[in-house]
């Protein structure tokens, strides 16, 4: 009786010890996935920045010549409406141009005391025109106040990123759903979760490795450098995203710090 509670107690001890290797596995793996997202985002940004600088010298150039010629074509509406649309092609690189070295400059973040849901709030009112054209409703679900320590300007660029990407994503009508709140069973050294989800299409799974690389976009429109700042600005605060889709349709993104 004694060596059969003996050799039970062993088989249990030696489960346990199996069901912790296999978890610590697990989170290893998920860490080398982020260490090696981390470190091509790095790399992309880099020649990023150097392709950048060499785009903006020539674009200068560009940009007197057609001022020059417009001034040369006053005369002339036809051919100044050409000179216009030149005007127009370069200031639209020059904005991505300057997107593309906010990106890849280094970010430094101003931790202070702050309220979740006031820096979420302000992010969809700065949305409201893109969410409120094609009546995309919004619902928040999450403690107010939620005192938490981030930089309330870079947190809320990154909800704003999230809710405009899903905001495009979604058709008319759609749903748009924001939960936040303290760390839940599991989120060890976590000090609060955000998750942005919708109800549109989701991300194609051959593509979901790929969301957060600078200038990936599948939209004919939009830079693809929307989700790539949200995760500068997360990794900026210590914190992980992770991109995945709903079972019951629609993308999610979850932010842990």
């Amino acid at each position: 009786m004694a060596y059969s509670e003996v050799t039970e107690r062993l088989q249990q001890s030696h489960d346990r010890l199996e069901a912790t290797v296999r978890a610590l596995r697990e989170e290893l793996s998920e860490k080398n996935r982020m260490l090696e997202r981390r470190n091509r985002l790095a790399a992309l940004g880099e020649m990023a920045a150097g392709m950048a600088h060499e785009i903006r010298n020539p674009l200068g150039g560009i940009r007197l010549y057609a001022s020059l010629l417009a001034g040369d074509l006053a005369d002339r509406p036809a051919s100044m409406q050409i000179v216009q649309k030149i005007a127009s092609g370069v200031q639209r690189l020059e904005s991505l141009v300057s997107q593309v070295l906010s990106f890849t400059r280094e970010m430094r973040p101003t931790i202070v005391e702050a309220d979740l849901r006031h820096t979420i709030d302000e992010a969809l009112e700065m949305a409201a025109a893109a969410t409120s054209a094609r009546q995309i409703r919004v619902r928040v679900d999450g403690p107010s106040p939620m005192p938490v320590r981030i930089d309330p300007l870079l947190m809320g660029q990154a909800v704003l990123n999230l809710v405009l990407n899903a905001a495009e994503a979604v058709k008319p009508g759609g749903l748009i759903e924001i939960q936040y709140g303290p760390p839940r069973d599991g989120m060890e050294e976590t000090r609060f979760f955000l998750v942005v989800a919708d109800d549109g299409p989701g991300i194609p799974a051959e593509v979901i490795d790929r969301v957060f690389n600078p200038f990936f976009t599948t939209r004919d429109t939009g830079t693809g450098l929307g989700l790539a700042i949200v995760h500068r600005v997360v990794e900026a605060h210590d914190g992980a995203i992770a991109a995945s889709n709903r079972e019951s349709g629609g993308a999610r993104f979850e932010i842990r710090v």
